[in-house]
């Protein structure tokens, strides 16, 4: 079973992309702020991050640097409500740079690219 970290800070979507992803067969660990996913991927090993930009505590792309500091093998997709964050090179990291949706077919779709499940 792939363990994901959900990186969210709505708790409504937090919720909705929990129940979904732990329907799909996913063990979801997640978290609401920066700080706390740069220690949970350290500590959990997650196999994918889900990683929204405007969190708590720390941003979304300084999280994704630390994490690809931490493990740059480790894949991350981006989830965002701003397009305007992908022309921003530091997003560039990230395997994958997705716009937030309630439909979260892309999402599913993208993790099993990454996840070559």
């Amino acid at each position: 079973m792939y363990k994901i970290l959900l990186v969210e800070d709505e708790p409504n979507l937090l919720e909705l992309y929990k129940e979904e992803l732990q329907e799909e067969g996913y063990e979801i660990i997640s978290t609401m702020d920066g700080e706390d996913a740069v220690l949970k991927t350290k500590k959990e090993l997650p196999d994918l991050v889900v990683l929204d930009i405007k969190i708590k505590k720390l941003q979304g792309l300084e999280v994704l640097k630390k994490i690809k500091e931490f493990n740059k093998n480790l894949p991350v997709i981006l989830n965002s409500a701003y397009e305007v964050f992908k022309l921003n090179f530091s997003s560039w990291i990230a395997d994958a740079y997705l716009i937030k949706s309630s439909n979260l077919t892309e999402l599913k779709e993208k993790i099993k690219e990454l996840l070559v499940v």
